[in-house]
């Protein structure tokens, strides 16, 4: 079985391309899936770590959809390894 590349998937109030930002393989998907609702309820600011050990901070209050995918099944995606 392959493992999986979880990934946070970000559309903006704007439009646009959705940012992808792939998860750190540490991450608690449960957990991380209860405060991304959250964020999205309340439009707070957040910090994601991604895979690759950088910070990202996310404006919830800009973003018009989020969740998390699965990247294994997506196939190639820009700085995923």
């Amino acid at each position: 079985m392959t493992e999986s590349r979880p990934a946070l998937v970000v559309h903006l109030a704007t439009g646009g391309e959705p940012l992808v930002f792939a998860l750190e393989p540490e991450t608690d998907l449960v957990e991380f899936q209860k405060r991304l609702r959250l964020q999205l309820e309340h439009g707070s600011v957040d910090a994601v770590k991604t895979k690759e050990g950088t910070t990202v901070f996310v404006h919830y209050g800009k973003v018009a959809a989020a969740y998390v995918e699965d990247l294994q099944r997506k196939g190639k995606v820009f700085g995923l390894h």
